[in-house]
């Protein structure tokens, strides 16, 4: 049997990159599968994926900073389904690199809305329907540089870092209700925001890929597969984790 068979997932920052990959994959794995981003165009196009394999989509465009539009999306997500059984809150961001004191206020600002009040958000409007039912599953997505520090991207590293501490409080909070909440931290992975920022430039890729002991950056389905394991039984006894998907950047 599949492994969401009759579940309904929901997945932010689904319009491309590791959030398009997790829906498809949550789809083909038997999950009704509503995808959310603040890219309209982008989101349909991911649920048209979702349909062309033959799984069932709903896009929804919506600001994870915004709380009318994540309450909305939960609510439409309810209306078309009637329950929500697993949730990847994915929705992220990237921004020109500057040390601390260069940091533009504003930049550092949006980083926090979208990547730490974005995934408290979602939690906020997702836990409820998750306790009617007495069960369920989040994944956060975190990186690997909520672990470590990664210099130029303060604004990245406070919300990652905060998303980890975000994610183990809640999973106290909510484990003896039935609700397992997880974060996973990625790697680089080749994705459009990473194919932008090496670009043309060879010898950055080649930076950017050493950082892996692996040998490689990953692809969005390797990311995505973590992030379906921890909605799943077969993580039945995993809260409050933060799962390094990272092929082992931060091991060294």
């Amino acid at each position: 049997m599949a492994q969401l068979e009759g579940q309904v997932a929901l997945v932010t920052g689904a319009a491309s990159g590791i959030g398009r990959a997790a829906a498809v994959l949550f789809a083909s794995e038997g999950a009704r599968v509503v995808a959310a981003d603040i890219d309209a165009g982008g989101v349909r196009t991911t649920a048209e994926r979702v349909r062309a394999a033959g799984g069932e989509a709903l896009a929804v465009e919506a600001d994870v900073s915004r709380s009318a539009d994540v309450q909305a999306l939960v609510g439409e997500a309810l209306s078309a389904y009637g329950r929500l059984d697993c949730a990847y809150n994915n929705a992220g961001m990237s921004g020109p690199a500057h040390s601390v004191a260069e940091m533009p206020e504003e930049q550092f600002e949006r980083a926090l809305d979208v990547m730490l009040k974005g995934v408290f958000l979602c939690m906020k409007y997702e836990l409820p329907p998750m306790l009617g039912r007495g069960s369920g599953a989040i994944v956060n997505c975190a990186s690997g540089a909520g672990l470590i520090g990664f210099p130029g991207q303060s604004g990245y590293v406070a919300a990652k870092h905060g998303v980890i501490g975000l994610t183990k409080a809640a999973a106290l909070e909510y484990s003896a209700s039935g609700i397992r909440v997880n974060a996973i931290c990625p790697g680089t992975a080749r994705t459009g925001i990473v194919e932008q920022w090496v670009g043309d430039n060879p010898e950055l890729e080649r930076e950017v890929t050493a950082l892996h002991p692996i040998g490689r950056i990953a692809e969005p389905e390797e990311i995505a597969q973590a992030a379906l394991w921890l909605c799943t039984e077969r993580a039945s006894f995993v809260t409050g984790s933060a799962l390094s998907v990272d092929g082992g950047y931060v091991a060294q």
